[in-house]
């Protein structure tokens, strides 16, 4: 990309979300010492469509240089994940770098909310929402080089009815969709993409009632999402112009259209052009609370759940350190989702010529 173009590529990240030269450091930036420290790696073996055979090793080769003891844990069970990342934070450990997909990411992140506990993500699903907002290589090697350079930044998070979220929450066609991939015996973007057709045959849109900075919104909706970041993961950006700094949460109303408008709907959040979309209602808030006829379906971060008829939702701001890269380009709508899916694509053919070879 040249000088002139309209959208620069800057040697810094998304003007809400970072800073990277000394001059223009960020409220709550910190150059932790690493030297004699320790770390905690958890790893989900199961997660995403990645093997994770060797990733120990890759950990430990990139950060005992800086000092750093790797101490290296796998998941065993649903919620192994936050209870490890909890015994890490009491420690007093330096960082806890979660290897999963965004369930994982989730789990960790949550035991380290307010404890000053930098988040590591090592993007291992099949989403790997979290991780692709804040520009985090989907390669194990890259990924922990952005540990090595030790910028942890503060970051929000989000909770429903007290339960912690990081990248989005929502209820409608998507909550449906995340409950039918669950049932799947595969994971990936073409198992996602088979959910979501499958789901859409019969599904049926709700009213929802929204209150938010002093107003009371009904509105029959197909989708209901509330964001932290920008995207569910695979670079499907349902609230483009979001950010994880600025300590409010993003609301989208999809409404409720013909197969047509709800097409246009999926590619304009492939492109990143959702937040222009006429079929659209969108504010910011620092809270929401939805309510709805019945408890039903709903997600967190992908993850499918029930949830009741009221859904009390907040942000956090900055209760969260991660460490984030220190170069990240800023988001451009078109541009960034196709350089992105090409480097995911480049990645793919590395790694499948290396295991032929």
């Amino acid at each position: 990309m040249e000088d002139g173009d309209s959208c620069i590529i800057f040697a810094i990240s998304n003007i809400n979300d970072y800073a990277m030269t000394k001059e223009t450091q960020p409220e709550g930036f910190e150059m932790p010492v690493m030297q004699g420290k320790k770390m905690m790696l958890i790893i989900n073996p199961i997660s995403g469509t990645t093997g994770k055979a060797g990733l120990d090793r890759k950990a430990v080769k990139c950060l005992s240089p800086l000092g750093v003891d790797v101490d290296v844990r796998y998941t065993e069970y649903a919620g192994h994940a936050s209870e490890l990342a909890a015994e890490a934070a009491r420690k007093g450990y330096a960082g806890v770098i979660a290897a999963g997909g965004d369930g994982t990411i989730n789990e960790v992140a949550s035991s380290l909310c307010n404890t000053g506990v930098p988040l590591g993500i090592v993007p291992a699903g099949s989403g790997n929402g979290l991780a692709r907002h804040v520009g985090i290589p989907i390669d194990f090697d890259l990924a922990l080089k952005v540990v090595a350079q030790q910028f942890p930044l503060d970051v929000d998070y989000g909770t429903v009815n007290g339960k912690p979220f990081f990248c989005t929450t929502g209820v409608g066609f998507d909550a449906a969709v995340s409950h039918r991939f669950a049932t799947q015996g595969k994971r990936g973007l073409m198992m996602y993409i088979k959910s979501m057709i499958e789901t859409y045959r019969n599904y049926e849109s709700e009213t929802y009632t929204l209150s938010a900075n002093g107003h009371v919104l009904t509105q029959k909706a197909f989708v209901v999402a509330v964001a932290n970041a920008s995207q569910y993961g695979n670079n499907a950006y349902i609230a483009p112009n979001a950010s994880i700094r600025d300590g409010l949460l993003d609301v989208m109303i999809i409404h409720s259209g013909d197969i047509l408008s709800t097409a246009r709907v999926g590619m304009d959040m492939m492109s990143g052009y959702l937040d222009k979309n006429m079929n659209i209602t969108t504010f910011r808030t620092p809270s929401v609370v939805i309510y709805r006829s019945a408890e039903g379906p709903a997600h967190m971060d992908g993850e499918p759940m029930i949830l009741g008829d009221i859904l009390d939702i907040r942000c956090h701001k900055g209760a969260l350190k991660m460490f984030v890269p220190k170069d990240h380009s800023t988001f451009c709508p078109v541009i960034t989702p196709v350089k992105s899916t090409l480097s995911g694509l480049g990645l793919g053919l590395r790694h499948l010529f290396s295991h032929k070879g």
